[in-house]
């Protein structure tokens, strides 16, 4: 049975702690915040018996946690992972790595450095739908994959932290356009690098909360020849929009992990209904076990069943690294206007 450490307890910290749930050799035995109260609630929630601490270290030290699971603000994961690796502990990131290519190089180096078993934690390609289309590709069902348009948008995050693009290191495409940028590495082959990009970004609709591009499209070239379009989102009302439409040369396929199959209209709240829903009553399209069709749980049972193996991960932090600098080129491009080389892998 692993023991599982859990920093953060946000929105993402909270999801995780679900996530652990369907996860049958691993328990969460502690939990850290800044707030100590929010630590123990959230232990009380998913963890009854968790220890719950408000000091990263003192959680790292605690002999019962083997593999870390750090789930706070994109400024913190450097820091973060210092401590985990200092106590010699494997550890999982959440996503993205960090918030710059030449950051998220330094987090590797600092797992590398000591030694520890490490994941990124990129939930967009363990989710079912993705899955069992990644299965059909690699299997030869639409023949050569060619070409690749994966959107992701919302109505804009949770937390405050996300709205302040200059601390948290950018805006949609950062946030959101990490998931998408893996999930096209993960369908055309990692052996297959994007070589270079070309980005649009612009603040349409929340110029009062945020600097940061609120709606971002990119497209990624790679060295095969093929082309990935990305798109990116903090617009749109009404849920999550999550969908991939993959062309090869004998078919294609679409995958939408936002459909659901309940939906219909309401004029009294129920509740909670999904991630981002905007509103209660009307049309609505509740996603029953959110964490397992978005692809959390699957997530930590690889890493969890991995790290018991002490085998690598599908997605670790040098993935991370490589999804940091292809958004660092996207980035580019958006002030450029032109194509942008990416920085090949050290």
């Amino acid at each position: 049975m692993i023991g599982v450490g859990l920093i953060g307890s946000g929105f993402i910290g909270d999801t995780y702690a679900d996530a652990l749930q369907d996860v049958r050799n691993a328990t969460l035995v502690a939990t850290c915040s800044r707030d100590l109260a929010r630590a123990t609630a959230l232990a009380a929630k998913w963890a009854p018996d968790a220890r719950s601490y408000d000091d990263m270290a003192a959680l790292c030290a605690d002999p019962a946690v083997d593999l870390v699971v750090v789930a706070v603000p994109n400024e913190a994961h450097l820091e973060a992972v210092r401590v985990v690796a200092a106590a010699g502990k494997g550890v999982v990131c959440t996503k993205p790595l960090a918030r710059s290519g030449a950051e998220a190089a330094q987090i590797l180096d600092v797992v590398r450095e000591a030694g520890i078993w490490h994941g990124y934690a990129e939930s967009s390609v363990f989710s079912p739908n993705i899955a069992k289309a990644h299965d059909m590709v690699a299997a030869g069902a639409i023949g050569d994959l060619l070409t690749m348009r994966a959107r992701e948008a919302h109505s804009g995050p949770h937390a405050p932290h996300f709205w302040d693009a200059e601390t948290a290191g950018g805006g949609a495409l950062l946030d959101m356009g990490c998931h998408t940028v893996e999930s096209a590495r993960h369908f055309f082959g990692k052996d297959n690098p994007i070589t270079e990009v070309f980005a649009w970004g612009a603040t349409l609709a929340h110029a009062d909360r945020t600097t940061g591009e609120d709606s971002a499209i990119a497209l990624l070239k790679f060295a095969g020849g093929q082309l990935a379009t990305v798109e990116s989102s903090w617009i749109e009302k009404g849920g999550m929009q999550l969908r991939h439409e993959l062309v090869g040369s004998a078919g294609r396929l679409v995958t939408d992990t936002s459909s659901t199959p309940v939906w219909g209209f309401i004029e009294r709240p129920a509740g909670y209904l999904v991630e981002k829903a905007d509103a209660d009553t009307g049309w609505v399209y509740p996603v029953p076990e959110e964490a397992r069709a978005y692809g959390f749980s699957q997530q930590m049972r690889h890493f969890v069943d991995c790290f018991a193996r002490g085998a690598t991960p599908r997605e670790t932090f040098e993935d991370g690294v490589v999804v940091n600098r292809v958004l660092d080129a996207c980035y580019a491009s958006m002030r450029s206007g032109t194509w942008e080389k990416v920085q090949a892998a050290a």
